[in-house]
């Protein structure tokens, strides 16, 4: 998409990093963890790779696996890189007892452990797709000791 004006604001700030989430404060935790475990772009350059993306911790291995083509495209790395913090979130949140979506007052969506600590995924998932480190699953397992 070729909006002058918008290529002129990237320059000059870079590009856009997180994710908001707002509800009118009904939001049920089940809606919640469906729609930030969407991550269709990281679904959809897994796939292309053959990654299956289950949900699992497995499959976090197999994401830091990947040769990372997506560097080189600066359009898609900020939306990969949230891809990857969700899905991060989504593992955790599915997969260790306790864990759970919170969403900051300004919309930014964190894991909360049963232990009060928060998890920026999103943060965590951008530094993933940037420069490879660290690996999602290195950081699932130091949040699964917990």
């Amino acid at each position: 998409m070729g909006i002058p004006f918008l290529g002129n604001w990237r320059k000059k700030r870079g590009p856009a990093l997180g994710v908001a989430v707002f509800s009118d404060g009904d939001a049920d935790a089940a809606g919640v963890t469906g729609l930030l475990s969407e991550c269709e772009l990281l679904r959809s350059q897994a796939g292309q790779a053959g990654v299956e993306l289950d949900d699992s911790a497995v499959s976090l291995e197999a994401l830091d696996q990947l040769l990372p083509r997506w560097r080189d495209d600066e359009e898609a790395l900020p939306w990969l890189g949230n891809d990857a913090g969700l899905y991060l979130g989504t593992v955790i949140v599915r997969t260790v007892a306790g864990a759970a979506w919170e969403i900051w007052p300004n919309g930014h969506p964190v894991v909360r452990l049963a232990s009060g600590r928060e998890i920026d995924v999103v943060a965590d998932g951008h530094t993933w797709a940037s420069t490879g480190a660290p690996e999602l699953s290195q950081v699932y397992a130091e949040v699964a000791e917990v």
